[in-house]
């Protein structure tokens, strides 16, 4: 792991170099198009190779509650047109309502192949901060679990008519009868 981490920082953040060579971080519509993780053709993410990426598990501990904000709010999912494998997240700041983050992604088929965040310590290479761990996270690893085919345990959803406590129907009681 040491000389995995070594070797990376020697690396500078290419994608980074990418983004601000080509103004990628403007709102151009001619640009970038809208879109669902349902159409992205991105690589499934065992926790080994989250870990690989993160260098770690902090980062991965927090992606609960990044996804949340992500989930919760709009959507704001993006695909660069003119080149394939790279999308653009938006992702809500966990510490500032009014602050949000724009979160890089390359990959392909089967890697990830780099990532930048606008954020204090998204352009590292030795790891990656919490923002970027939570989107491969959950379009590596929460989407394709979705996607599974099988049978689905429908028991989860019920309960057990023993343990249930008898309703109460105040109708059938001798004193709200009314005779006439």
């Amino acid at each position: 792991m040491a000389a995995r981490m070594r070797e990376l920082l020697s690396h500078s953040n290419a994608l980074q170099q990418f983004v601000t060579e080509n103004n990628l971080e403007r709102r151009s519509v001619a640009k970038w198009v809208d879109t669902n993780h349902e159409y992205l053709d991105f690589p499934s993410l065992d926790d080994n190779t989250l870990r690989l990426l993160t260098l770690g598990t902090y980062q991965l501990k927090l992606t609960g509650s990044y996804i949340q904000e992500y989930l919760g709010s709009d959507c704001n999912l993006q695909l660069y047109r003119e080149m394939e494998g790279l999308i653009r997240v938006r992702l809500q700041s966990r510490h500032v309502s009014s602050r949000s983050y724009l979160i890089w992604i390359r990959y392909d088929s089967d890697h990830i192949i780099g990532w930048y965040c606008r954020c204090k310590c998204g352009s590292r290479t030795v790891g990656t901060c919490s923002h970027v761990a939570s989107v491969l996270w959950y379009l590596g690893q929460q989407i394709p679990l979705s996607r599974e085919p099988g049978v689905k345990d429908w028991g989860q959803y019920l309960d057990d008519a023993a343990e249930v406590p008898e309703a109460v129907d105040s109708s059938d009681s001798e004193e709200s009868n009314i005779e006439e």
